[in-house]
């Protein structure tokens, strides 16, 4: 498989509102631009390794995106009806 087309680490740019220090995991040397994707980042991949401190934290992120999640599951439901319901207005002027 070619890696022609895929940027390398030295040349990805971080996003606009990226912090200048980005969160480093003490484990494994990956970088993440928020703390809480290293704190799920910990919680999954270093499960075994972590302190109390680091645990809490992976629950309260894993929490939060949760609730996030929900909340973009909604939103997106909410979407569709409101097309799915225009849909069924245009196609009743119409016919």
């Amino acid at each position: 498989m070619s890696t022609e087309n895929t940027p390398s680490e030295s040349t990805r740019t971080p996003p606009p509102d990226a912090p200048d220090e980005p969160a480093t995991c003490e484990y494994c040397g990956e970088r993440f631009v928020e703390d809480d994707l290293l704190a799920l980042h910990r919680g999954q991949a270093h499960e075994g390794d972590l302190n109390e401190a680091e645990i809490e934290a992976y629950r309260e992120a894993r929490e939060s995106e949760r609730d996030e999640v929900r909340l973009f599951r909604l939103q997106a439901l909410a979407a569709l009806v409101a097309i799915y319901f225009g849909f069924i207005f245009v196609y009743a002027f119409v016919i």
